[in-house]
């Protein structure tokens, strides 16, 4: 009877937000509370569980899964607390079990190690030895490193965008994984693109990746590979192997992976240019939002918490003010010291604070008269997947004609959650700052009459240029000139 380890570590990182990533931002499960957390939910781990379940010739264990809202690089302190902590509780299982399936993400970053699930994989491997197989899974937006595709059998990874799909993930995962302890002789093809990309083009259900995705699934689906995916990188985590790729795995079919991967990678390569952000001035964006009928969305995806901005930016809001903007707004703001403010004076008082740039110095403080509406421990549930979320102790407050959710720790805010965790629905009023690049179209594009995707200062800038990389290799699209794609495939067996 197979016995499989599951584990897990998870964060997406932008190496330009300036505030470093701590332990305690990690939620961190151990043991069995792996299984209460993850089951019934939409998670990677949740969906590998169903699988192994529903085998009746196969158990598992849970060891320790950790996971963190995207941010900045993790500090060296962090990543060694959390690498001992995560490599210390699998020792007890080594020679106990079969294989072992490792949800992870592929855009982790830190101050003292730029792959951390390339050293995860690694030493996993080290541990368990070369005769265990191991496969892990990852974001779309993970960056897969020659050590990752090393020290690992196999690999899955998201076919959605917005993320949709994780509990499909884990599921093809596990699948893989019993596919390779059946017998199944894993040879995998990776081609690197030198691209990073952004945009609505990549939009799975509507945009041109689609396409590539589309023809992925029906591959495996058809039974043709044992899996594949397409990985657009995260264009903020400056790490050396940061890129675009496809990689397929077949069943001992090292020709046809390699003809899959490079049609795949070719198709993408031909629409690189449409796979950027069409981003519009800021003052222009206010100028006409403010002689249109609402609602109307702001998005600032230069500060989105959800890729690893902190949340803090206040440029929409200082242009809103410069030119006296008519209408209502609603806007979230990372900003520990206004929310203590706010505590202080409690429910009804008022008090005068700036607002923004409490953590990126690169946003000018803004001051406001504020009146308290709302005070919270900052807990509420996704409306994307149902898991908790917490932002910390938060508060509504309004002055004029703006609504303001400040809260204590940066969030995800790919979807209406934390607005309507705090009382506040986004329909009521005319217009609503939305920190991500994308949304499920429900949330908010379904019934706004309008998005104006702002070109905004920040640490997760679809301006790609703006963001200063210098640790990536070069040259690469669109940061560079004349860059060319001469295809190389590579081959981990």
């Amino acid at each position: 009877m197979p016995r499989i380890l599951i584990a897990g570590i998870a964060q997406e990182i932008s190496s330009f937000n300036p505030v470093p990533t701590e332990y305690e931002l990690f939620s961190i499960q151990r043991g069995e509370d792996v299984v209460k957390v993850n089951k019934g939910t939409t998670t990677a781990i949740a969906g590998a569980m169903e699988v192994f379940d529903s085998e009746v010739d196969v158990q598992f264990v849970t060891t320790f899964a950790a996971k963190a809202v995207s941010a900045g690089p993790m500090s060296a302190k962090c990543w060694s607390a959390l690498s001992t902590e995560f490599i210390d509780s699998l020792r007890p299982h080594v020679g106990e079990v079969d294989a072992v399936y490792l949800a992870l993400h592929g855009a982790m970053g830190g101050e003292s190690e730029l792959d951390p699930e390339g050293w995860v994989l690694e030493q996993t491997r080290v541990l368990f030895g070369d005769d265990i197989p191991i496969v892990f899974s990852l974001d779309l937006h993970g960056i897969l490193t020659a050590k990752m595709l090393e020290f690992g059998n196999g690999v899955t990874s998201y076919h959605t965008y917005p993320h949709v799909d994780l509990h499909d993930t884990g599921m093809r995962a596990a699948s893989l994984l019993l596919n390779i302890v059946a017998g199944a002789t894993p040879v995998t093809a990776r081609v690197r693109v030198p691209a990073i990309v952004r945009g609505d083009e990549l939009k799975t259900d509507t945009g041109c990746f689609g396409d590539q995705i589309r023809k992925i699934k029906s591959l495996e689906t058809g039974g043709k590979i044992l899996a594949g995916g397409f990985l657009i990188g995260n264009p903020f985590t400056d790490v050396p192997e940061l890129c675009s790729q496809a990689f397929i795995i077949t069943d001992d079919n090292q020709t046809e992976a390699e003809r899959i991967a490079l049609e795949l990678t070719a198709d993408f390569w031909a629409n690189r240019e449409k796979m950027q952000s069409n981003l519009i001035p800021l003052e222009g964006s206010v100028e006409k939002a403010s002689s249109m009928p609402g609602p109307i969305i702001f998005t600032d995806a230069a500060d989105a918490p959800s890729s690893g901005s902190p949340g803090d930016s206040n440029s929409i809001l200082a242009e809103l003010v410069r030119t006296n903007y008519p209408h209502t707004v609603l806007a979230p703001v990372t900003d520990p010291a206004a929310v203590e403010k706010a505590v202080a004076v409690g429910v009804g008082g008022k008090f005068t604070a700036t607002i923004g740039g409490a953590l990126d110095t690169r946003f000018t403080p803004l001051e406001f008269d504020l009146e308290v509406k709302l005070l919270s421990d900052g807990n509420y549930i996704l409306e994307s997947w149902g898991a908790p979320q917490s932002s910390g102790i938060t508060a509504v407050v309004t002055s004029g004609v703006f609504t303001l959710v400040l809260t204590s720790l940066p969030v995800s805010l790919f979807d209406r959650s934390l607005f309507l965790g705090h009382g506040l629905d986004p329909k009521n009023f005319h217009s609503i700052v939305v920190k991500s690049p994308h949304c499920q179209p429900r949330f908010f594009d379904d019934w706004a009459g309008h998005n104006f995707n702002v070109d905004a200062p920040g640490s997760t800038s679809a301006n790609l240029r703006s963001l200063g990389h210098s640790i990536c290799s070069r040259p690469i699209f669109p940061l560079d000139p004349d860059v060319s794609f001469e295809p190389v495939v590579e081959i981990f067996i």
